[in-house]
């Protein structure tokens, strides 16, 4: 990183408005009063008394990622995504700091959007890839940490239109195909940078691993009518660990899958580099995935710099951890 970038180093503003739909005003009081600092990925201690493993940490910068086909410019402000999806039940707690400072960045507005249970997109339903009925490859028995059932190789066939393929990051923009909207929400960070949304665990589809899309606006306005001005400090992906993946696919919706899976290490996106690189930290009963799944992360960002994940992505196999 360096240290002169003032504000002519900032890029112009891309006008972004987000319309809440029926009128409803904007939720902008604090959220995840419930969520527990320590529970963030990379915090080893609160406030003025973190070690100084924990002050290393935070000057890492999260992995920036392609921003994907499926993306859809916000226009849900709600922490809650589920809507009638059927899924485990997933609370996703993120916290976002600025890389350089290590100071929480309050009033960003976080969007995430992912999949269904069976890989299907909102907005891009006849686009999506998924598949039902009885799983001819589904793994069985319970996960364990060296799982001997995981799917090796080059997944074969060709991938969902836009989806990644040959490890390029996954190109260009789809424009919506539909108007659902399922899956999909932005909510605004606290004075503690903390934000917490509510949806279910994503399934998977031919060509990539399970994962959550996720970008982070700042120097936007919250309005009554949404979330306006602003610019793209980061656009990245959430992972999850191949135990978890594995409970899940023993569990109905899941389970009815018959889509090809890529595992954590086959995948084109994920840069290998653990928390750095969006993997999640996961809590769940191991015997019962079922009841529900706790995942959370600290998101290490640069504010002053704009990845809108269209053409400055990390590649497969790149880190993006600066110190």
């Amino acid at each position: 990183m360096t240290g002169n970038q003032g504000p002519a180093h900032k890029r112009s503003m891309t006008r972004r408005k987000v319309v809440v739909a029926g009128g409803a005003a904007v939720a902008v009081a604090s959220v995840g009063g419930g969520v527990a600092v320590t529970a963030f990925a990379g915090e080893t201690g609160k406030g003025s008394t973190a070690s100084a493993t924990a002050a290393e940490t935070c000057y890492k910068l999260t992995s920036e990622t392609t921003e994907g086909p499926y993306y859809i410019d916000a226009d849900k402000i709600r922490k809650d995504i589920t809507e009638d999806k059927e899924g485990i039940p997933l609370t996703l707690a993120l916290k976002v700091i600025d890389s350089e400072t290590c100071k929480p960045i309050k009033n960003a507005a976080v969007d995430i959007w992912h999949c269904d249970a069976l890989g299907i997109y909102s907005g891009y339903e006849s686009l999506s890839t998924g598949g039902g009925g009885a799983p001819t490859d589904a793994p069985s028995g319970t996960p364990t940490d060296a799982p001997t059932d995981l799917p090796s190789g080059t997944p074969t066939g060709e991938p969902p239109s836009g989806a990644p393929s040959g490890g390029t990051g996954g190109g260009g923009h789809e424009e919506p195909t539909d108007d659902e909207r399922y899956l999909r929400g932005t909510w605004k960070t606290d004075r503690s940078g903390h934000v917490t949304f509510k949806t279910i665990f994503p399934g998977w589809y031919r060509g990539r691993c399970v994962h959550i899309h996720v970008k982070v606006h700042v120097d936007g306005e919250w309005t009554d009518a949404g979330y306006e001005g602003g610019h793209t400090c980061h656009t990245g992906q959430f992972f999850f660990s191949e135990e978890a993946v594995l409970a899940s696919a023993t569990v109905a919706p899941y389970s009815t899958s018959t889509t090809e899976r890529t595992t954590l290490t086959e995948d084109t996106i994920y840069d290998q580099s653990g928390t750095t690189g969006g993997l999640l930290k996961l809590k769940y009963d191991k015997k019962h995935i079922a009841k529900g799944v706790q995942a959370s992360l600290t998101l290490g960002v640069d504010p002053d710099a704009t990845h809108d994940g269209t053409d400055d992505a990390v590649q497969p196999g790149a880190s993006a951890s600066a110190a």
